[in-house]
């Protein structure tokens, strides 16, 4: 790597490069006063970074301690919580507060629907992302299992007409026509300023007349009709000449809805960054999507296809004016959080700048060209999602690196909003006073199983053996915690100002069950949750115009509130008794999950992807869904439920299996051909082996040092 010093900096000199010729130019600041600028505030706040890090892992070693001398004993809660409160991991609760967030855009404060999370290295993905804002329910449903059955390879009319049925159903409940159905309708036109169905039984008008908002086209012969229904829209077109609009008696070509609402563009768990030209295409991307010039170029079924951002929508309101809705996403960026550093940038000691610095100043710099052409954030405003913060001493740390961050590049204060992931224990537990710490820029917080899931079992590691990882979502502490978050959240003023969210459906081909699963998410009042594609974020939408959310949340703060002492339920198994068979398949599936994601991620460089679990149902897998499964093996291990050979004879017997998995990728590398050489099988047994001394229970570290290996030798 060529290396420039620079303001007592080694700095990549391709990242320079980036940073001078493609992100400063256009905005007013000179790249001196950036990078001296950028000097002092990272050597200032890395030694913060770093002594925050210890902490975590000082009090880590206290909760051990307090494990292994109780040991044998009843656990008392009172006592751990007691305890807990003493090394200051639950810190004193002060009093009720609401945010004070401003300048907030509609897509976070008062629209509530599916959120996306995509690689930021893949830009034709990114951009997909940020192009599913609005999604045709006519090609999501003729193309999943929600319509059951298989559509063939030719158009299938049968499967098209029940695919109209499914949709029509789903405008009869959401957008109902008075005394009549949308079965019935043999046309559609505009009188004055209302909507008409025409029919056999005469002219009908929606029940709720004003939830028709525009059109295009004639108003005798509209060609598209714009719906509303709980701040969403449904775009409803009528082309004679089409041919699913040929089926229709009413010439309904297609419904489009508003789908994902906002997307997360992911610098974190779903990517595979780890030296400077894996950050520079991460940041080139966010660039062009800031810019609003970002173009993926590709080739798909023998055509050639330039990929850009949709433009905006436009249409004829009531009174006869234009009106233009947003045609893309809401985009929020996902740093990394305050453990991992990088080699792209060598400070004055030598050592490697924290990430999460550099990624809150380059993200925020790309941002500035969006403050001008407004292709992204309408209200000025840049939105940093935080992951992996322990508690108020790390989200205030945040909030100072953001300050400065604003300071350095001259910016109005609170223009960077912040999300907290709530996907670690000590936030969880001290979460109204993490709020706290960020009140005039936090916009976002959300609840992730895996993440959670893995942090809960690397905290109390030393309390016993965790119970079955399928048992997990059934347990005490995990239930609680979905309820904790949204409590928390609505007592501090979220409604109507900021997301509650919930996380991913991770079973990108089964939207069947999703369909029937996932409206829990807008029952629960979270005002947005994770989707894997843009198909799913348009079944999503529709549980979005079934459930109020905000009505719902209006419901919930009346209900009792979750406890903090259901949350300290520590997920152990009592004095277990299990079949060696139930084991092995427990350490079977755990092994293939890991090794099916660890191979591409150090093989391929591949941070998120679609892999098939033990029983070949396609999963997302990211480095949460590693955490988890690592965790749960090494916990087993130290415990004594399994043995190191037991595990080894797994790993490599999933590893044949995950090889013959990907037989069909010209690009695969087998590990089974050679264990010993193998660096991503080596990798995936470090995860499990290695796994109790690894901070926080934490993949991203030896993940990193097998990648930059592997890529030593390509």
């Amino acid at each position: 790597m060529s290396i420039t010093k620079k303001n007592g900096l080694k700095i990549s000199t391709k990242l320079l490069n980036f940073i001078n010729n493609e992100v400063l130019p256009g905005t007013t600041i000179e790249p001196e006063r950036f990078w001296s600028n950028f000097e002092k505030t990272v050597h200032e706040l890395a030694p913060i970074n770093k002594n925050l890090i210890q902490k975590r892992e000082d009090i880590q070693k206290k909760i051990d301690e307090w494990h292994k001398k109780n040991s044998g004993k009843e656990f008392n809660k009172k006592k751990y919580t007691e305890f807990l409160k003493s090394i200051s991991y639950i810190v004193e609760e002060k009093g009720d507060f609401k945010i004070e967030t401003k300048n907030v855009d509609h897509e976070i404060s008062t629209i509530a629907g599916p959120q996306l999370v995509v690689p930021v290295d893949n830009a034709r993905y990114a951009l997909n992302a940020a192009n599913a804002r609005w999604g045709s329910l006519y090609d999501a449903l003729y193309g999943t299992d929600v319509i059951p059955g298989n559509k063939g390879e030719d158009f299938n009319k049968k499967r098209a007409f029940e695919v109209i049925a499914y949709v029509k159903k789903f405008l009869d409940d959401t957008v109902p026509i008075n005394q009549s159905s949308w079965c019935e309708v043999s046309g559609i036109k505009i009188k004055d300023k209302d909507l008409v169905f025409l029919s056999s039984n005469g002219e009908k008008y929606l029940k709720n007349k004003y939830q028709f908002v525009g059109f295009n086209g004639e108003k005798e012969k509209p060609s598209t009709i714009l719906i509303k229904n709980n701040n969403l829209h449904i775009e409803i077109s009528i082309n004679p000449n089409q041919t699913v609009g040929k089926l229709d008696k009413a010439n309904i070509s297609d419904v489009v809805v508003e789908s994902a609402i906002s997307t997360i563009v992911d610098n974190e768990d779903s990517v595979a960054a780890v030296d400077d030209e894996d950050k520079i295409k991460c940041y080139r991307n966010w660039l062009g999507l800031m810019k609003g010039d970002l173009i993926a170029k590709f080739e798909k079924n023998g055509k050639k296809i330039t990929r850009k951002l949709n433009s905006d929508r436009s249409y004829t309101d009531r009174d006869g004016k234009k009106i233009n809705l947003h045609g893309r996403a809401l985009l929020l960026n996902r740093n990394v959080g305050h453990l991992m550093t990088n080699p792209a940038i060598l400070l004055k000691d030598g050592s490697e700048i924290p990430e999460g610095i550099m990624d809150a100043f380059v993200a925020t710099l790309c941002a500035l060209h969006d403050f001008k052409n407004k292709k992204n954030s309408r209200t000025g405003s840049v939105y940093i999602v935080k992951p992996k913060m322990h508690g108020p001493d790390e989200v205030a740390f945040t909030n100072t690196l953001f300050e400065k961050v604003e300071k350095a590049l001259d910016i109005k204060k609170y223009s960077i909003k912040v999300g907290i992931m709530d996907e670690e224990r000590r936030t969880t537990v001290n979460l109204k006073e993490c709020i706290r710490q960020v009140k005039n820029r936090i916009v976002f917080i959300n609840t992730g199983f895996l993440d959670r899931t893995g942090d809960e079992m690397h905290t109390s590691f030393e309390a016993g053996p965790m119970i079955f990882k399928g048992e997990m979502k059934k347990s005490t502490w995990l239930g609680t915690y979905e309820n904790w978050n949204i409590d928390v959240g609505l007592s501090c003023g979220f409604s109507g100002k900021a997301q509650i969210g919930k996380g991913m459906w991770a079973m990108p081909d089964q939207m069947a069950d999703m369909m029937e699963q996932k409206i829990g998410h807008p029952k629960s009042g979270a005002n947005c949750a994770w989707v894997p594609s843009p198909t799913a974020a348009t079944l999503h939408s529709m549980h979005y115009h079934k459930v109020n959310v905000f009505e719902e949340q209006k419901k919930i703060n009346s209900r009792n509130k979750a406890k903090l002492e259901d949350i300290l339920e520590i997920p152990k198994a009592d004095r277990p008794n299990w079949a060696l068979e139930d084991i092995n398949r427990e350490l079977e599936n755990n092994a293939q999950g890991i090794l099916g994601y660890v191979v591409r991620w150090i093989n391929q460089g591949v941070g998120c992807s679609k892999v098939p679990d033990i029983n070949n149902v396609g999963l997302m897998e990211d480095r949460a869904t590693l955490r988890i499964s690592s965790q749960h093996i090494a916990n087993w291990l130290h415990h004594g439920i399994c043995k190191k050979d037991q595990v080894m004879e797994v790993m490599k017997k999933m590893a044949k299996i995950v090889d013959d998995q990907n037989k069909d990728d010209p690009s695969y590398q087998k590990m089974s051909d050679n264990f010993d050489n193998s660096i991503a099988f080596s990798a995936a047994c470090d995860l499990v082996f290695k796994g109790r001394e690894q901070p926080s229970g934490y993949t991203e570290p030896l993940l990193h040092k097998k990648r930059l290996e592997k890529k030593s030798f390509n």
